[in-house]
């Protein structure tokens, strides 16, 4: 069959879904990924036959966007930070304002003592403790998550990018204290309200999982509240925590720091203008 042929087929079935150039991007990343072409083939060679094996992965591939579930949940991975990270339904799929925290946890990391000791709070897939431990090999990274399946994720992504990290399931919510001192703290905790739901695409409601992205309405701070109390007890002086936060809530999570003893407290936009992370620091333990 032509693989323009199914690229036409794409656009029928997926239109209606999608905005045509999302249409045209999975495609060319199924084809990438399941044909090994490169994305510019078609307008080297408009006329190219693909088999009826590979028809297979192409048809299959979109069946399941057909179905509303995420392009990176089909092709099982994603790139963070340009790292491949796999994935699947028991994680989140990393966005790019995760992105933006790391950079600006590894920007201060270049002015600090290189014997650091980093963890990450609620890591899902590991892509910010995988980063953070392959772009600055010298740190001592810990991550922990609540979900088993998740943590298996994390694991083998942390074989797939070669790097040593210690992975422990912790129920934060639970956890009386982080069991050591940290000299940095780092977390994208779940934080999108169940009256924001309404905001969200199928794709991402019918396929990540909820208990990662949604916070009770009437507590939408639950898990900042209990993790300022653990960075609190758990960083050591001049530590730094570092937040992805709600954009809505940005002013509610300064407050609630400032009731935990912390200062230095700063306010980052993300890449879309949005208020999305917070760092603050702590000038000395209690």
């Amino acid at each position: 069959m032509l693989l323009k042929e199914i690229k036409e087929i794409y656009h029928r079935e997926l239109d209606e879904i999608y905005p045509k150039e999302e249409v045209d991007s999975m495609f060319y990343l199924m084809i990438e990924h399941f044909l090994g072409l490169e994305r510019f083939i078609l307008a080297i060679d408009p006329e190219i036959v693909i088999t009826k094996d590979e028809e297979q992965y192409m048809f299959e591939g979109l069946s399941k966007l057909k179905k509303e579930q995420p392009i990176q949940y089909v092709l099982g991975q994603t790139t963070f930070l340009d790292l491949k990270i796999l994935v699947n339904e028991s994680v989140l799929i990393p966005r790019p304002e995760t992105e933006e925290l790391v950079n600006w946890a590894l920007e201060d990391i270049n002015d600090m003592d290189d014997d650091l000791e980093i963890i990450d709070i609620g890591t899902g897939s590991g892509c910010i403790a995988i980063s953070l431990a392959k772009l600055k090999p010298y740190l001592k990274v810990t991550a922990i998550d609540i979900s088993g399946p998740a943590l298996e994720v994390a694991k083998k992504n942390a074989l797939l990018n070669e790097v040593n990290i210690q992975f422990r399931e912790v129920d934060i919510l639970k956890a009386g204290s982080l069991g050591k001192n940290y000299d940095i703290i780092i977390s994208n905790p779940p934080y999108i309200r169940e009256m924001e739901r309404y905001k969200m695409r199928n794709n991402v409601l019918q396929n990540e999982p909820n208990s990662a992205l949604f916070v009770p309405d009437n507590d939408p701070l639950l898990f900042y509240r209990t993790i300022a109390k653990l960075a609190r007890d758990g960083l050591n002086e001049n530590g730094a925590l570092y937040l992805e936060i709600n954009q809505y809530l940005s002013e509610d999570v300064k407050m609630l720091l400032k009731e935990f003893s912390f200062s230095e407290i700063e306010l980052r936009k993300d890449i879309f203008g949005n208020d999305r992370m917070i760092r603050a620091r702590l000038a000395s333990i209690n």
